[in-house]
């Protein structure tokens, strides 16, 4: 497949249920929320996940948490030197004397070999190195904000045995907190924009492997805050538009998805009614539940 030659909006309604989908390590791992009792589910988060299930489809990314590291670099210096090709051109004015690294060519080989760079973007400025590279990426992730305020549900719990022998002030009773949202619908809004993804070497490919990780977000993600099934994809709309830039703006299209609770405390995707203006553009609609 070719470079994306269409504009591409997405929405995807995510459902939270007894679970902390993104706890604020400044706040107790509270699960995050607005002044207006909103919750938010923050866009470096969704991103981290995005990267997640795109290397668990086989793609080379280049931004991995440790604990998933696959292959062998403990930090980004590393997996950056690790590339031949983008080494080698980033340390040509070390070993040649007058000349400079190629910023563009630098840029295109990092976007090659790894598939969030060329979709996120990313900045290479590592201590040492003579260049730093910005390179800004197609694909854009809001923040995600749950569309009723959200019941944050604050539990306490009691540590039933001592971390360390001999510590008779740390007996196991000691107490913490756990946090959860009761339940919460949120929404991830994001946009694909074919002008940055002719320099990054975005593809058609890349777009539907994109689609394919943010109807699996949830997938070899549990964890004692995120139970398995507490976090769900319920629908995902697509919409790729007719040409490079459409009349409709992102936020003119993001407006003709209207998602309104049936009543006031609602507790489950069903108690929400959704609703496309089809007279904007009709996207791709991928229910999955």
């Amino acid at each position: 497949m070719g470079i994306l030659k269409n504009k591409i909006d997405f929405a995807a309604i995510i459902s939270v249920t007894r679970a902390n989908i993104n706890g604020d390590p400044l706040n107790g791992n509270r699960p995050r929320e607005d002044y207006d009792g909103h919750g938010i589910f923050s866009d470096v988060a969704i991103k981290r996940k995005l990267r997640n299930r795109l290397q668990d489809l086989g793609e080379r990314i280049f931004v991995q948490s440790d604990d998933r590291s696959d292959d062998g670099n403990k930090s980004l210096k590393d997996r950056a030197d690790s590339c031949t090709e983008l080494n080698a051109e980033i340390n040509k004015g070390k070993k040649e004397k007058g000349k400079k690294a190629d910023k563009e060519k630098c840029a295109q080989i990092a976007c090659r070999e790894w598939f969030d760079v060329r979709s996120f973007g990313q900045v290479f400025a590592f201590k040492g190195d003579d260049v730093s590279i910005g390179i800004r990426g197609p694909v854009s992730v809001q923040q995600a904000i749950s569309v009723s305020p959200i019941d944050i549900v604050d539990m306490q719990i009691t540590k039933s045995v001592n971390s360390e022998p001999g510590k008779d002030s740390k007996a196991s009773d000691t107490m913490g907190m756990k946090h959860y949202v009761n339940f919460g619908l949120y929404v991830i809004r994001g946009s694909i924009n074919c002008q940055l993804a002719e320099k990054t070497g975005f593809t058609e490919e890349d777009a539907e492997k994109l689609k394919e990780a943010l109807c699996s977000l949830f997938e070899n993600d549990e964890s004692s805050a995120r139970p398995a099934g507490s976090c769900e994809v319920c629908s995902v709309y697509w919409w790729k538009h007719s040409e490079k830039t459409p009349e409709e703006t992102s936020a003119f299209i993001q407006r003709s998805l209207d998602i309104t609770p049936k009543n006031d405390t609602p507790h489950s995707f069903d108690d929400f009614e959704i609703n496309i203006d089809a007279t904007k553009c009709v996207p791709e609609i991928l229910k999955l539940i």
